[in-house]
């Protein structure tokens, strides 16, 4: 089978035997947006270290449309841009001058190049901006001009390293409009995030990594689905955890119900929501709310990590 991605059982070691990513495979497909999705030092970031050559890994392999990335090095990257999280572009420059001396390192001929820079300044809507000087452009504005430069080379694979982070909540949403419209570029695209709303808006697919291992792998509406249609969730004033041992006790919670802090939430799989709720207050478990909702990817992670988004904020 093609595939643009190819990862079996990466592994990076640091010293003091720190295990920054845990034997993780996956394949990611031509044309694909694929997810890796965790809270700050799960292992995202040293994952796209490996897969763009910046980091060697310890044992296992990885493969850019065949390129092994550590026995071919220069083929993977001739083939692959990447947009890392610290800004890259020279802030005394214009622009376009960015662009351009980053067309002049991949050794694209200046019309070639002409006609490159124009095109990803229309797609990332910089063309009004391309003559002012870096200093001068937004936060947002400055992101697009990373995606841009990358874009330059006409990458096979692009990989997106947290685009969004810093960023206030209206640039945040222009840019990931922006991002989403890069489907059109049929070029495959590897992003990390620790933002849920942002994987699930724009990833086909997603690994949701914990403690440098993958936990989970599909896509967002299948990882949903996994917890059922409707859950209860519910905010005790006794012991969490021993409420939620009795609610198992008693067949009202499966083991796939927890709890972060002092709210349980617990997927139905069926059972009626109303007859639920009713025995849940048959058992004594005091709640000083109690809902029913459909899941969300959010429930889904919360699951899986133990409650560890906050950490990512």
């Amino acid at each position: 089978m093609n595939v643009a991605i190819r990862v079996s059982e990466l592994t990076k070691t640091y010293p003091g035997d720190v295990q920054a990513v845990k034997a993780v495979s996956f394949d990611v497909l031509p044309g694909e947006v694929f997810g890796l999705l965790g809270p700050n030092g799960a292992g995202k970031s040293t994952t796209v270290g490996m897969l763009t050559t910046t980091i060697r890994p310890s044992s296992g392999s990885a493969g850019l449309h065949g390129y092994d990335v550590e026995r071919e090095p220069l083929a993977a990257r001739a083939i692959s841009s990447v947009v890392f999280q610290e800004a890259v572009v020279d802030r005394s420059l214009t622009g376009r001058r960015n662009l351009d001396i980053h067309a002049r390192l991949w050794r694209t001929d200046t019309a070639t190049a002409r006609g490159r820079i124009d095109e990803a300044a229309e797609l990332l809507r910089l063309t009004d901006l391309l003559d002012r000087p870096v200093a001068t452009y937004s936060g947002g504005e400055r992101r697009r001009l990373e995606i841009a430069r990358a874009l330059v080379s006409r990458p096979r694979v692009l990989f997106l390293d947290e685009p969004t982070v810093g960023l206030d909540p209206l640039i945040r949403a222009e840019l990931l409009d922006v991002i989403g419209g890069l489907r059109e570029q049929a070029t495959t695209i590897f992003l990390t995030t620790h933002y849920l709303d942002e994987a699930e808006r724009l990833c086909d697919r997603l690994a949701i990594v914990h403690d440098g291992s993958i936990v989970a792998l599909d896509t967002p509406a299948a990882l949903r689905a996994g917890l059922g249609s409707r859950l209860v969730e519910l905010r005790t004033s006794v012991d969490p955890a021993r409420a939620l041992e009795t609610l198992r006790a008693r067949g009202l919670a499966d083991a796939d119900a927890f709890r972060i802090g002092a709210t349980i939430t617990i997927p139905l799989h069926g059972r009626d929501a109303h007859q639920t709720t009713f025995e849940i207050e048959r058992a004594g478990v005091r709640a000083s709310s109690m809902t029913t909702r459909e899941p969300t990817l959010d429930d889904v992670y919360l699951r899986l990590t133990g409650g560890q988004l906050g950490a990512a904020a």
